[in-house]
């Protein structure tokens, strides 16, 4: 007997329609270019088949190329967008980092202080990163007091603090997966899952803010670390 799909969730074709909406509501231009892009491919490619004697071959060929491309301009125009979309929320970088690919495991706001600043705990093969959301002058405090608390825990084990934010010698959202990325790799990976293991029992160090925090946010996952 088959299974029945689930009726709340949105079909391919709807997805991709509330998708192009937030291109549109994020960047106006977004969708023309898509479109410009895909047709301009498929143009360069039936001139070069008009040019060889291969013309139907190339409208074949080009067909396949136009679809390529404007893919992959619609979803780097989805990034942007959907990053646009988050940023200034609360626990938007947690939501960023667990679109991360790899052997990565993200523990959203591990502290917060008063004026809900926060602080996520990842873990890879970098070691420990600890990743603040709020001023730098607010978030360093917290930032030193969680490194030196799980420096306790993690003997041994580099621990990266990184401030995402806008401000001064900080991290734009749309650029944290990819300086995590690039961090060194440190730890083989029975080493990093004995590091989960060691930090699973941490205790928060203080709770949630109060605020709501992005659900559902999609985010496109970046590229894996070499």
């Amino acid at each position: 007997m088959a299974k029945s799909e689930d009726p709340e969730k949105p079909g391919r074709i709807k997805q991709l329609r509330m998708i192009a909406q937030i291109i549109k509501q994020a960047n106006p231009k977004g969708m023309p270019i898509v479109f410009l892009s895909a047709v301009g491919t498929l143009a360069v490619v039936v001139v070069i088949g008009l040019v060889t004697d291969y013309l139907w071959y190339s409208i074949f060929i080009g067909l396949l190329a136009a679809f390529t491309v404007g893919l992959v301009v619609f979803g780097q125009f989805a990034q942007k967008a959907q990053y646009s979309l988050l940023d200034g929320q609360k626990g938007a970088a947690a939501a960023v980092l667990q679109g991360m690919r790899g052997n990565w495991q993200v523990t959203p706001a591990i502290a917060a202080n008063r004026d809900q600043d926060v602080v996520h705990l990842v873990v890879g093969y970098p070691g420990v990163v600890l990743v603040s959301e709020g001023p730098g002058n607010r978030v360093a405090k917290l930032l030193k007091a969680e490194k030196q608390r799980i420096s306790r825990v993690v003997l041994g084990v580099e621990i990266y603090d990184v401030q995402c934010g806008d401000g001064p010698g900080q991290v734009p959202l749309a650029k944290l997966q990819r300086h995590l990325m690039k961090l060194p790799r440190n730890l083989k990976k029975p080493s990093v899952n004995e590091v989960k293991d060691r930090l699973r029992s941490l205790p928060r160090n203080m709770p949630l803010p109060k605020g709501p925090m992005p659900k559902g946010a999609r985010i496109p996952r970046g590229p894996k670390m070499r």
